[in-house]
């Protein structure tokens, strides 16, 4: 199965003042524009789901805003080891944590520091001592399934899934198509496997952010390039800072790391912000509203490194703004399961809003003289048929 996280840590940070860690999160502040994002949302009342190796509720930065959910991976460690969850609070941090001291100005701010965090354990750390059985059993091969439809039915709006791995199921598949359907979002990580070329074309493809449906994130480096390790091919989505990136780690620690693990959480961040501000936008028009407002385009338009571009927080909700203005979400609607076709009205369905009835009328009557002209076309084909017959019969006789 080799189910694993995609963020390596690189050191632990002990910073004398907070200043250390929030002064080190300023680039990717400044990147995705958040000061700016957070005049209009900072992800209140919504619930973002992280599937990883467990999240730390005591500490400081995410205190009050962590549910913890169902272990999956229960079974794996011996009886009596404690999970690590440093990879899971770490991540939970970039989504949603809140700082602490006066005003919050110390530690960890997320990008949506007012939505919650369900944490739902799908992964062991390399270091525990169950990470090869966990890896190995048979019975632990469809954990992020059973986690993605237990972070739906929990009542997520947006599930973050900093984990890869390279062969899919059939469970994988449905449980993404049943979060779909429930109007979750689902972002991923492209995965940390960019030196590696597929018959020298591209990265290999990690799930489930290869999985239709799923917003893929790929990482780059300080200069917004391709981070070397950041998995590179086609269904990469758009991309974020995965370079250096301050986190919030277990005891009240602090981490830097990298990987598409962080790139992942920034872009879950964001969509919880869209999300909070537009809960009745679809999954696809997040996605949209994402990639069609990331910065640093590749030259036309689209690439396999970094896909869209490198994703902006205030530029994403403008952009879910002008499509809620030109859209509007069916509510009400019973919702289509996915094992059935599209048919009937599936929720979901853009209903149209305007009318131009003097455009209407025009291209009614030009359609009713076409049809006219048609219909005496055929009149006078018949009627000088029949002529030439006569004639014809005039000459036999």
């Amino acid at each position: 199965m080799a189910l694993v996280a995609t963020g390596a840590v690189l050191f632990t940070a002990a910073p004398a003042a907070a200043d250390d860690v929030r002064g080190g999160q300023q680039p990717v502040i400044r990147t995705l524009e958040l000061p700016q994002a957070w005049r209009t949302s900072k992800g209140a009342g919504v619930t973002v789901a992280v599937l990883d190796s467990g999240v730390d509720p005591r500490h400081r930065d995410l205190v009050g805003s962590v549910r913890v959910g169902k272990d999956f991976t229960a079974g794996a460690n011996p009886p009596g080891v404690a999970p690590r969850r440093l990879h899971g609070t770490y991540m939970a941090s970039l989504i949603a944590g809140h700082g602490h001291g006066r005003q919050g100005k110390r530690g960890i701010i997320g990008v949506a520091p007012e939505a919650d965090v369900l944490s739902v354990r799908v992964i062991l750390e390399d270091e525990e001592p169950g990470f090869r059985e966990f890896n190995s059993a048979e019975r632990f091969e469809n954990v992020v399934a059973r986690g993605i439809r237990y972070a739906v039915d929990e009542g997520a709006d947006v599930i973050n899934m900093s984990i890869s791995k390279e062969l899919a199921t059939r469970e994988e598949r449905a449980a993404i198509r049943y979060a779909i359907s429930k109007g979750v979002v689902l972002v991923a990580a492209a995965g940390n496997d960019g030196d590696r070329k597929i018959d020298g074309e591209f990265a290999p493809y990690s799930y489930p952010a290869a999985f239709p449906g799923v917003v893929s994130v790929g990482a780059t480096d300080r200069w917004l390039r391709r981070a070397t390790f950041s998995n590179w091919n086609s269904s990469v989505l758009l991309a974020a800072p995965g370079v250096d990136i301050m986190g919030a780690g277990p005891g009240d620690e602090y981490w830097v790391g990298r990987g598409t693990s962080q790139a992942t959480a920034l872009v879950s961040g964001v969509a919880a912000l869209v999300k909070a501000k537009y809960p009745d936008m679809s999954p696809p028009l997040i996605a949209q509203a994402l990639s069609a407002s990331a910065t640093d385009r590749p030259p036309g338009g689209y690439d396999t490194s970094t896909g869209f571009g490198v994703v902006n927080a205030a530029r994403a909700l403008a952009e879910a703004g002008r499509l809620a203005r030109h859209t509007e979400t069916a509510t009400g609607a019973e919702v289509q399961d996915p094992a059935k076709p599209l048919a009937g009205g599936p929720a979901g369905a853009i209903k149209v809003i305007a009318r131009d009835e003097g455009r209407i009328r025009v291209y009614a009557a030009i359609a009713a003289a076409a049809a006219a002209g048609a219909l005496a076309s055929l009149v006078v084909i018949f009627i000088l048929v029949r002529r030439v017959r006569r004639a014809h019969s005039w000459q036999d006789a």
